[in-house]
């Protein structure tokens, strides 16, 4: 493909102005349009069929039509997000926004670690048909810009950020996403790293993603417990409402090849969690550990040489030039063997000292042939096969369930080979009591160990990742593996992965309790049983707390009013739940209700440890009063009714329209999670943050065909002028899923438009 940017493209769109959106079309050069339009395609073609709620079925009969196609999609409904993607990526934003200091660091981050030797080695290391994937999708996405100039959304219509890209551009794209939430966690402290800076002026270290960026549940059940004999798959990833990291329900086939519809978050060209005809999985965000710290011992009087071993090692000093608005500002970057120099005021490079990271995925070249591999398994063990055969998924465990009843739990990614002895041996700076591991990095014993199992040097062999493959059901909800299954709990692995023996998040216990009481009932699952784990929306911290907090509550006459209030909610928080406004409050105010369990935590009985508050304890009582009383104080400053429903408290606005969102906070015991923050000005939870997002809920009929139904949260475009930028969001409001299109006659059935792009 090295003609790409010669070649010539002719166009064929539907986006006529005589039509509407949602108008339905015939194309094909003007003959009316049949289903086996696009079973005749040609190889310099690809289809890309529009469903409701601008959903695309992108088909192809090669990679490189395939990836064209599925650029042109994405950027139909995303374009200016995916743009300033890449200019993220390319280390542009001082140019084009602002010679802020936000903006040189990420510029100067980005520049030094997406180096141009960094992106040759990940080119090469793809596959042939990756390599065609990515070819196709750079030259598609060159064409829509160039095709629709003048013509994009408002928030980004002639913006002089929008350019072509390359396939190196792309290749930046890839490796960003993968250290988002580790070396990207400490932009600031890479890009102004310098030795001998005053403890003042450093930042204190954050290397953890917390629970306004991701996180996610997932349960596969299998076929010793479902009505039809088969697997049913419930995904639920929780990201964030707005930016790059939202997701995008899309359709791609490749006939004989693969036959895959999910959500591929936008800056990404596979599909990261849905189905084919016979598998449906999801991810989770996983506790293991992407990285560790490394502290390495400098020689003495020279703060740009560290020891190794007996040999010493310069640290290399990158310079960049950011260009900004402002003219040109100069940075330097210091890099070492194990990766970039990190300086805060916990990790300060001193005389004698200076504290580097090592992020797994910056050395992940395997994401694209990971997710083929799994696009192509057609049970869970061939999944779990592709899982440790690239062991390329970037921060997630993977749940999934197939057609003949399998399910699976898997943390099979890009793991650093990090063993407890190695952590005994080696660990520095153990004082800290947080999950961070920081290694003697002058001792090359104590980088990560070389198996020749793992697919890459430094990744931690499969055969020491946790994974279950069950008839019964495995369940996800950020905790670790552990009680993926309780009846099968998975013990003895690495610290790095995750704890095992350890309290539970009120979100892990809430979904294994909803598990639990299907079980005890002796009901099979079926879809809907499933579907409303979630849509039920129950708060299961109310379940086991409010009953103590309400015989404290009715003692205190000054708070009779919210006492009869929350003895009557359904201590669910759909939109009509009304006492979830005041509950929440009490929950965000109480932060030391933890102090006040009456059962402690009992490894023994973890679905159901700790519970009841010692409301026999004066403390306690007060700290309840106390707590409720200000939650009401708050409400009424803020002209918030005690029994104002919770959809007219935590709401989005689109175009005007003020839109319920049921669902409440993880923290609290929300299985239905939606992340907000008490806001008076704007009256009351609102805007969103992250949490329920793509949402599906997958089995199988009888005659073997998907049946899928989900709901994006927020809609396919984040533009307000795009016909779908709140429709899904309103039937998310109303607890409404759709189905999901992905047989011919369903997508025929469905059928709102069709593009036909020759290239």
């Amino acid at each position: 493909m090295k003609l790409l940017n010669s070649w010539s493209f002719i166009f064929i769109s539907l986006f006529l102005t005589t039509c509407s959106p949602d108008s339905k079309v015939s194309i094909n050069a003007g003959s009316e349009y049949t289903t086996q339009a696009s079973d005749q395609m040609n190889s310099n073609e690809v289809s890309i069929r529009w469903t409701s709620h601008g959903i695309p079925h992108i088909k192809a009969d090669n990679w490189q039509a395939l990836g064209y196609g599925f650029a042109n999609a994405i950027a139909t409904n995303t374009i200016c997000v995916l743009a300033r993607e890449f200019v993220t990526v390319r280390g542009e934003q001082a140019k084009y926004f602002g010679a802020t200091d936000l903006n040189i660091n990420a510029d100067a981050f980005h520049k030094a670690l997406l180096h141009p030797k960094k992106i040759e080695d990940y080119i090469a290391y793809a596959s042939d048909h990756s390599t065609k994937i990515d070819e196709g999708y750079v030259a598609g996405y060159n064409h829509f810009i160039e095709t629709n100039a003048g013509n994009m959304p408002a928030s980004c219509n002639n913006a002089s950020w929008i350019t072509p890209i390359t396939q190196q551009d792309l290749a930046k794209l890839s490796i960003g996403v993968g250290i988002r939430y580790g070396l990207g966690r400490v932009t600031n402290e890479i890009a102004t790293a310098e030795p001998s800076l005053e403890l003042a002026q450093l930042n204190k270290l954050d290397l953890f993603v917390d629970s306004e960026m991701i996180g996610s549940n997932a349960i596969g059940i299998g076929k010793d417990l479902t009505d039809n004999g088969r697997g049913i798959l419930f995904g639920n990833p929780h990201y964030p409402w707005h930016g790059p990291s939202r997701f995008h329900i899309a359709h791609v086939t490749l006939p004989g090849e693969i036959n895959v519809m999910g959500a591929s978050l936008i800056t990404t060209n596979r599909i990261a969690v849905g189905f084919t005809e016979k598998i449906a999985w999801s991810h989770t965000v996983s506790t293991a550990l992407r990285f560790t710290m490394f502290k390495l011992d400098l020689l003495d009087g020279n703060p740009m040489a560290y020891r190794l071993g007996d040999e010493s090692r310069e640290i290399e000093a990158i310079n960049v030039q950011i260009d900004t608005d402002q003219g040109i500002v100069d940075r330097t970057v210091y890099m070492t063997h194990l990766g970039p120099v990190v300086t805060s005021a916990t990790t300060p490079w001193t005389d004698s000292y200076v504290y580097v990271m090592r992020d797994v995925n910056y050395e992940n070249y395997r994401s694209g042939d990971q997710y083929m591999a799994i696009n192509k398994a057609k049970n869970v063990t061939e999944l779990r096969n592709a899982l440790a055969e690239h062991q390329g998924a970037a921060f997630v465990n993977t749940v999934a369930a197939d057609i003949d009843g399998g399910a699976l739990y898997a943390d099979m990614s890009a793991i650093p080979n990090v063993s407890s002895e190695l952590i005994n041996r080696c660990a520095v700076d153990t004082e800290n009591t947080s999950r961070v591991i920081t290694l003697n990095g002058s001792d090359p014993s104590c980088n990560w160990k070389i198996d020749p199992e793992a697919a890459y040097p430094g990744l931690m062999p499969p055969s020491e990742q946790p994974s279950l493959i069950t008839n019964t059901y495995v369940s996800n909800s950020n905790d670790s593996y552990w009680l993926s299954n309780p009846q099968n709990k998975l013990e003895g692995f690495s610290p790095i992965i995750g704890n095992e023996k350890k309290i539970r998040s009120l979100r892990t216990r809430a979904g294994l309790n909803f598990i639990e009481e299907i079980l005890q009932s002796q009901q099979k699952f079926s879809q809907v049983r499933v579907q409303n784990l979630l849509s039920n929306h129950r708060h299961y911290g109310a379940e086991i707390f409010l009953d103590d907090i309400l015989s404290v509550c009715i003692e205190n006459t000054h708070l009779l009013e919210a006492c009869n209030i929350l003895s009557n909610w359904d201590r669910q928080q759909n939109v009509n739940s009304v006492g979830a406004v005041i509950f929440n409050r009490f929950w965000e105010i109480a932060r030391g209700l933890s102090s006040h369990y009456e059962e402690p935590f009992n490894e023994n009985n973890p679905i159901h440890t700790p519970k009841g508050l010692t409301i026999d304890n004066d403390n306690t009582k007060n700290f309840i009063a106390e707590s409720l009383s200000q939650a009401v104080a708050s409400l009424s400053e803020a002209g918030i009714a005690l029994d104002t429903k919770w959809g007219d408290a935590q709401f989005v606005m689109r175009n005007n329209q003020k839109i319920g969102i049921p669902g409440g906070a993880g923290g609290q015991g929300m299985f239905s999670v939606i992340t907000s923050r008490f806001n008076a000005e704007n009256g009351g939870y609102s805007p969103i943050i992250h949490g329920n997002s793509y949402i599906q809920a997958v089995t199988w009929n009888d005659d073997s065909t998907p049946n899928a139904k989900a709901v994006l949260t927020y809609s396919q475009s984040p533009e307000p002028d795009s016909a779908f930028y709140s429709d899904l969001t309103e039937l998310y409001s109303q607890d409404h899923w759709i189905d999901l299109p992905f047989s011919e006659e369903e997508i025929s059935a469905d059928l709102v438009r069709e593009e036909i792009l020759r290239f």
